[in-house]
């Protein structure tokens, strides 16, 4: 007879302790037990030596192993094949993650319509078959032939109608909604997750057919469930942006098939998402001459350069602490570059609030863009325009000087396709480049004073 015992497990790293603790001393992470029920069960099996010698694999030599590229699928999304890699591999297991009411099941549902001549079955846990109809029409995809739905959490039942459909694509909408007989505790929980996810990637290796799993979002901003969810997978990919903008970033966290530095870039409308493939022209607003605080910024995210629009407001504090606001840049880099303003340049920004902007509800990492945040935040300053053909690349150094960024063709080459007529580089960018068949003027800067004479005079 199977033994049931309590234990409790971290939902962050996935240590299991006989009792409750507040703080895990795994990873450091407060308030992530909690409690599972597990059968303990004595093993049929016998690990030792002689139970291994009928194994079915053998180990190989490095040069005998085959590397021939494995053809991809293809989507029809040209921003959901960049952020795999170039198409989904057979066999491989993607997770998308997001906020609630993002968008993840529309854009997977907006995917999978568009795939003709490829049989999907589409598991959904969250939605019925109603809800799926509806909203299929409403994006005006609702006439494809090879698009299977079926309403199930059950994991047995799931593979039941695997077997009998034979898809070419599987999508489960959400892991968290999964549960398998084998394990007692409820859908969602650590035990659960990590026995469904395991089952699926066995599934998907053994017979080729690629997955896609839509996961939850914790207040966290990470992947709900347990942290091994996502060593489990091959892909993460996290669908992120505000609800207030309709602009969404698909994202790339981990990919075994591609780069993780791709994102791509789509639009929400009434009629379902659309794919944005110049998001330059976007982001920027179309006339802000003789406005202060504004800056434009030459940035790269994974192999595509934008140019983004900085905005600054710098006012009197009017209490006695000053505030200091950034949306879509790191707070702690902004008070960085406030510090260097003051100690490099000698510009007393100590008893004024500062507020920072990236200009339609982008979150940008970028280094590159010290040069425009800073120029931003002095523009607001003095309540100085910079000229409306300007803009500007280049990371910032703690002593005030301009820090070369990497990829600086790509940057120029996009600021003169929008009709930019002059870009501030740093100084060393220009080792080894040929501006001589450009029609945009290059200004290169060596330290922040130099730049901010070239923009005000």
């Amino acid at each position: 007879m199977a033994k049931t015992k309590s234990v409790y497990i971290c939902t962050n790293c996935g240590a299991d302790s006989p009792k409750w603790i507040g703080k895990c001393p795994i990873c450091g992470e407060w308030n992530s037990y909690v409690e599972e029920i597990i059968n303990t069960k004595p093993s049929a099996t016998k690990s030792s030596y002689h139970s291994t010698e009928n194994s079915k694999s053998k180990p190989l030599k490095l040069n005998e192993i085959n590397i021939a590229e494995e053809p991809r699928i293809d989507v029809r999304n040209s921003e959901l094949n960049r952020v795999l890699g170039g198409g989904l591999v057979p066999g491989s297991l993607v997770l998308i993650g997001g906020e609630p009411g993002i968008g993840k099941s529309t854009l997977i549902l907006q995917t999978v319509l568009g795939l003709h001549g490829k049989k999907t079955l589409y598991v959904s846990g969250e939605e019925s078959a109603r809800q799926l109809k509806l909203r299929a029409d409403r994006i005006q995809k609702s006439e494809n032939p090879d698009c299977y739905i079926v309403c199930e959490t059950s994991l047995e039942e799931i593979f039941v109608h695997i077997k009998n459909v034979q898809p070419d694509l599987v999508i489960i909408d959400s892991i968290q909604t999964i549960s398998t007989e084998t394990i007692e505790s409820s859908p969602g929980s650590v035990s659960q997750v990590r026995e469904c996810s395991a089952s699926i990637l066995k599934f998907a290796k053994e017979t080729g057919t690629p997955v896609l799993l839509i996961g939850h979002i914790n207040k966290e901003g990470s992947i709900a469930g347990p942290k091994v969810l996502e060593h489990i997978v091959d892909t993460v990919l996290q669908f992120e942006g505000d609800q207030h903008y309709m602009y969404r970033i698909l994202r790339s966290i981990k990919n075994r098939f591609g780069s993780t530095a791709e994102l791509g870039i789509y639009e929400m409308r009434q009629n379902g998402l659309r794919e944005v493939s110049n998001p330059s022209e976007l982001l920027l607003s179309q006339n802000h001459e003789g406005l202060s605080g504004v800056a434009i910024a030459a940035a790269i995210e994974g192999i595509r350069p934008f140019l983004i629009e900085t905005q600054s407001l710098v006012s009197t504090a009017a209490y006695g602490t000053p505030q200091r606001s950034a949306t879509g840049f790191d707070l702690r880099r902004m008070n960085m570059l406030l510090a260097v303003l003051e100690k490099r340049v000698g510009f007393k920004l100590a008893q004024k609030d500062v507020f920072l902007n990236i200009a339609g509800g982008l979150k940008v990492n970028d280094p590159a863009m010290d040069l425009s945040i800073i120029s931003a935040i002095l523009s607001s300053n003095m309540d100085m325009a910079i000229e409306n053909h300007t803009c500007m690349t280049g990371e910032v150094g703690l002593s005030g000087e301009i820090r070369p960024v990497n990829r600086i063709e790509q940057r120029i080459s996009e600021a003169e396709k929008l009709g930019f007529k002059r870009i501030l580089i740093p100084y060393n960018n220009l080792k080894g480049f040929d501006d001589k068949k450009l029609n945009i003027e290059i200004v290169p800067v060596r330290k922040v004073e130099e730049a901010f004479r070239q923009l005000f005079g």
